[in-house]
């Protein structure tokens, strides 16, 4: 196998030597500067004083276009893991803590409606790979008009597409890996609409990793007149993924294919069954030329199944929610102002777990959450190219919990206190070319549903909300006529009464307040795209690098009386970077290469234990081309080409040392798109 990648990667270092010397510049070509809409700011990237990471077309199509995984792992302060086919879990600038599971403390949405639930908790993993087309990763507390947060925020779009087209998708690889799609565009003067449907399935590299999802979804925007706009989408996702328990070093070092042993992951059939049913509804009216509204809602409904080696859960989740945000765009600057309603309803029943099945009954609890926020934003264009901006939110939230099996019933609440949180952003533009950015602001999170009713079922009236202050400083800009370009941020985040994971002796999680940590940390991003001349036979160069740098430390934490101050941060790497080479060749091939070097991570409080730092090597050799109405793209792919033993997805704090969830080794992919446009 070892070969076979070799040989893989040698041919890619072929393609890439050839006809070197046409890589000639023509000074007279400019690219075009990305537009951010994070914040409402809908500027050039040069004017946004803000730490963020862009995902588009080109990012979506560099990998083998069945996990998001490599792809979000390619922006710097940003980590996303996959314990088995189909369990994601999200980390931005060190959140993974918080997260044994699922996407917790960062807030995600959809189409400018909220997709994380009214209880802080977001299935990203029902979303196929074709469900999107644009993703921005805004680091660093939300704030303003994002309401309540610590881990950034997540804002990702899909949209139809202004065309009557078709498209269908195939891929296949290792571990039993197959995925289809197909997707149709219509046109018309006044609507466009756009339908999706998408399967995918996996054996996986474990035993008790099979995954299956079926996806249909749906967009449709209507033209109302030359100032209103509608816009409608929905989604329904199945998705079953069996779950095979984490390993000590023991059991990983000598076979990591296999499930956890005691108790056994298969005898349990541990899985997670999920399905949803989510729908939004956006409308923008633009009043004249200065006001603007954009309201949306939305409704969610998700029946959840969790078969695990502890118990059975079933839940079922239902969610409303709504948000308005109205614009004023005056001489020198833009006033946003608006609010976020969130409201969560969802039934729980806990049973012994009979072999996959439901047994004798344990729990009947009901828990209900309602989350909102009002915020504010002005945006100044001041002399001299400075660009001010000052925003708050003030955020609210309340869980309610009853114990339906105990005579007499049990209710308690958690009334978290109102809580206001500022973001005061300040950038200078040099020139055309440079920009430096500063910003403040202060973090607020309270504990999600999760995190107050965890797999003890224990409703926990101790934790607290999470609070910090960030303070971070950038800059960007670009070299040689827009060739190269960079852009670095630095930041020192100070986060009080932060929220760690600890477990019972039979593996079930709850979570404390660990006093406070000190997070400081680094990001660079450099591309060198060379502008080349019209008799290239390359159409596309680039060649780019992302490094993040991470000191996070425990400051104050005391566990059974013993101090873990000055710790590194349980499940933060210290350091990683990521490099890439993408080239495109006028008659239609095009090579994607990728290297991802991880130091080595710590897997409890106390650093005693550590996941091995790991390096992966990945790479895409297809052809494109488009003839009159006609589009095609054939390709093949490697993951793992060095073949390296790692550990994806740690299961921090784990009783019995049992942290390691191994990744795939070496393994292949290949597949198709074609697509008609009329």
């Amino acid at each position: 196998m070892k070969n076979l990648s070799l040989t893989f990667f040698a041919c890619l270092l072929f393609i890439t030597s050839i006809n070197a010397q046409e890589l000639l510049i023509d000074s007279t070509k400019q690219l075009d500067e990305v537009v951010i809409s994070a914040y409402q700011y809908n500027r050039p990237i040069s004017e946004v004083p803000l730490a963020i990471g862009l995902v588009g077309e080109k990012e979506l199509q560099r990998f083998g276009a069945s996990s998001f995984v490599p792809v979000i792992n390619s922006i710097p302060g940003v980590r996303m893991e996959e314990r088995s086919p189909g369990s994601y879990r999200l980390s931005i600038r060190g959140s993974t803590l918080r997260s044994p599971f699922g996407v917790r403390n960062v807030k995600v949405y959809w189409n400018d409606l909220p997709f994380t639930d009214p209880g802080g908790n977001t299935y990203l993993n029902l979303l196929d790979f074709s469900s999107l087309q644009q993703i921005e990763i805004a680091k660093g507390p939300g704030a303003s008009l994002y309401g309540a947060g610590t881990g950034g925020v997540m804002l990702m779009k899909n949209s139809a597409l202004k065309k009557n087209s078709v498209e269908a998708s195939a891929i296949a690889g290792s571990f039993g890996l197959f995925r289809y799609s197909l997707q149709g565009n219509a046109h018309s003067d006044g609507a466009d609409i756009r339908l999706m449907y998408a399967h995918q399935q996996a054996d996986g590299y474990r035993d008790q990793t099979k995954m299956t999802r079926d996806v249909l979804q749906g967009e449709i925007n209507f033209d109302g007149s030359k100032k209103s706009a509608i816009a409608v989408n929905f989604l329904y996702a199945d998705l079953f993924y069996q779950t095979p328990g984490g390993l000590t070093k023991a059991q990983y070092d000598t076979l990591p294919t296999q499930a956890r042993l005691t108790p056994s992951a298969i005898d349990k059939k541990a899985a997670v069954y999920n399905k949803t049913f989510y729908t939004g509804f956006n409308h923008t009216y633009d009043w004249n030329e200065k006001w603007s509204t954009k309201t949306g809602l939305y409704g969610s409904f998700t029946q959840f199944e969790n078969p695990t080696t502890r118990n059975y859960e079933r839940r079922a989740e239902q969610g409303l929610g709504g948000r308005t945000n109205t614009s004023y765009q005056f001489a020198k600057g833009k006033l946003n102002f608006g609010a976020e309603y969130q409201h969560g309803f969802s039934p729980i029943k806990v049973y012994a777990n009979n072999q996959g099945q439901p047994g004798a009954f344990q729990n009947d609890d009901e828990l209900s959450t309602t989350s909102y926020f009002i915020f504010a934003q002005s945006e100044f264009y001041l002399p001299r190219q400075f660009f001010l901006t000052l925003g708050a939110s003030v955020n609210k939230s309340d869980v309610k919990f009853t114990r339906l099996s105990d005579v007499p019933n049990v209710n308690d609440e958690r009334n978290f206190d109102a809580v206001f949180s500022p973001r005061i952003a300040l950038l200078k533009k040099l020139n055309t070319n440079f920009s430096v950015y500063g910003t403040f602001s202060q973090g607020y999170s309270p504990p999600t549903l999760e995190e107050l009713y965890p797999s003890n079922v224990v409703f926990n009236q101790q934790l607290n909300p999470e609070k910090g202050n960030n303070i971070e400083f950038g800059f960007r800009g670009n070299l040689l006529n827009n060739q190269l370009t960079f852009d670095v941020a630095a930041y020192d985040f100070n986060l009080k009464e932060t929220i760690v994971i600890r477990r019972e002796a039979d593996g079930a999680e709850y979570f404390v307040n660990a006093g406070s940590t000190i997070q400081k940390g680094l990001e660079i991003q450099l591309a060198w795209m060379p502008q080349l001349a019209e008799n290239s036979l390359l159409s596309n160069f680039k060649l780019w690098t992302g490094i993040t740098l991470n000191d996070y430390q425990f400051k104050d934490y005391t566990k059974d009386t013993i101090s873990y101050a000055g710790n590194g941060l349980t499940g933060v790497a210290p350091g990683i970077y990521v490099a890439g080479l993408d080239l495109s060749f006028r008659f239609g091939v095009y090579t994607n290469i990728t290297f991802n070097h991880t130091a080595a991570i710590p897997l409890d409080d106390a650093n005693t234990d550590y996941a091995n730092a790991y390096n992966l090597l990945g790479g895409r050799l297809g052809y494109r081309k488009t003839w009159n109405k006609f589009s095609l793209d054939l390709f093949v792919g490697v993951d793992n080409a060095l073949d390296e033993k790692y550990s994806l997805g740690n299961d921090l704090n784990a009783i019995g040392k049992r942290y390691y969830n191994a990744a795939p080794t070496i393994n292949y992919y290949s597949g198709v798109r074609i697509g008609f446009a009329k």
